[in-house]
């Protein structure tokens, strides 16, 4: 037999609240933001002045640009964390791990420990 669902009236409304704020602020933001007219590249390559730009070398690039080696390094920091932090998951444990020896078990014969085959 089943019951009917309920309905929960102890709800913290906080968290939503904040969701609805955030979004009227960014909404707010950019709705009001003001762009300058779009500029196209000169002559010269593109490819070299990005990388002039890229490695705060913007003096020898064939134009204008500005400079963004910190945001270089951020990203290369942040993936570099995101990496260790998947090989750390990602580590076999011991068998003195979270499953104990039961994980040894499942590793060697398929995951098919216990059950018994009446083949």
């Amino acid at each position: 037999m089943t019951s009917r669902p309920r309905l929960k009236t102890d709800v913290n409304y906080l968290p939503g609240l904040a969701a609805v704020a955030l979004f009227a602020v960014l909404a707010f933001v950019f709705l009001t933001a003001q762009f300058g007219q779009p500029v196209g590249f000169g002559e010269g390559s593109i490819t070299r002045g990005i990388g002039f730009a890229m490695f705060d070398m913007v003096e020898l690039s064939e134009f204008d640009s500005e400079p963004f080696l910190v945001s270089f390094i951020i990203i290369a920091v942040v993936l570099d964390a995101a990496l260790d932090g998947t090989i750390m998951l990602a580590k076999r444990e011991g068998s003195d791990g979270p499953l104990g020896g039961a994980r040894d078990a499942l590793l060697t014969d398929g995951g098919h420990a216990g059950t018994e085959d009446d083949d």
